[in-house]
């Protein structure tokens, strides 16, 4: 499941801090080409039919299994139905595709799988314009529970955990758990009455916490820079991809952390403020309901916007 995360996905951003509490179990897993960490106050059971829904939403929305939705659509010239999840993946993909001017895409697959980000060779400028040719997410079409990509190929890297989180915490209430925390590889939801602290870590920095937020009953999401690159030239390419141009969007951001209660737009909007760079981003998320977000520029600079404020160190919503 290698490039479930190439779009804007980054995986251990978030460094957790809070202590586990005596009564919660705490597990991992690989899943989702990340390590998932469950510590939840339930049973070993509620657990296991957890992280069982983690290996079905993988099955289904990974682009590198054969049998999933993604690959099928990615595989199909026509139409096909698909499951309700893969669909609502769809039509949030295109709404956050329509918000941030295109800079936010699903068909950017081609490109992205030019780039080995765990290598040193860049791809070959002529293969990107080549690539380039086939993203337009504005060419997928939905009719009814039936998709057509357009002859496109989707990746959910940049999307998908936060809708994975947001189903856990949904099959937590479930079953009754009333405190836990879900973390998938740094995309963090925190629930239950007791607030938790989590560190946001210094850009390109082993272990330095830049702040910590102290949050209840919400998800925190980062999207950085610095997790994944090649470097070269003197020069840092990231895997947060332009569709424009098919490198690494020229932003004046090293990071955007994320913080509501929903994890899907949480994760999109990290991403989505990336792309747009500090000021847009800015002006994003304080024109958006119950959404918070902390930056850190390209100076190592910290800003974080008006729902949010300074107490005892730590950065709390207001």
């Amino acid at each position: 499941m290698k490039k479930f995360t190439s779009l804007g996905m980054v995986l251990v951003l978030l460094f957790l801090v809070a202590c586990q509490d005596s009564k919660s179990i705490k597990s991992q897993k690989f899943l989702l080409n990340t390590i998932v960490t469950l510590d939840v106050e339930c049973d070993k059971d509620t657990l296991d039919g957890a992280f069982s829904l983690c290996e079905k939403y993988e099955k289904l929305l990974s682009k590198t299994i054969k049998e999933s939705d993604v690959s099928k659509l990615n595989e199909s010239n026509t139409f096909i139905k698909v499951s309700k999840p893969t669909k609502y993946l769809i039509d949030r993909s295109i709404y956050y595709g329509n918000l941030s001017g295109g800079k936010f895409d699903i068909t950017i697959c081609p490109v992205s799988n030019l780039w080995d980000f765990e290598g040193t060779a860049l791809p070959d400028k002529d293969e990107i314009a080549e690539a380039l040719q086939n993203v337009d997410y504005e060419a997928i079409r939905i009719d009814g529970d039936s998709v057509f990509t357009g002859d496109k190929q989707i990746d959910f890297g940049g999307i998908a955990k936060g809708y994975i989180a947001d189903e856990l915490l949904k099959f937590f209430k479930k079953k009754n758990v009333k405190n836990g925390i879900i973390n998938l590889g740094g995309n963090i939801m925190v629930f239950g009455d007791k607030e938790k602290k989590i560190g946001i870590k210094k850009p390109f920095s082993d272990n330095i916490i830049s702040a910590t937020l102290k949050v209840k009953n919400k998800s925190v999401v980062t999207s950085g820079v610095y997790e994944r690159y090649i470097e070269k030239y003197g020069k840092i390419y990231h895997h947060i991809l332009d569709p424009d141009t098919g490198f690494a969007v020229k932003s004046d951001l090293f990071s955007a952390t994320v913080i509501g209660k929903n994890s899907l737009d949480c994760d999109a909007l990290a991403t989505v403020c990336i792309l747009e760079g500090l000021e847009k981003a800015k002006k994003l998320i304080e024109n958006t309901d119950d959404i918070e977000a902390v930056f850190i520029d390209e100076n190592n600079k910290l800003t974080y916007t008006s729902g949010l404020k300074k107490k005892d160190g730590y950065l709390i919503l207001k």
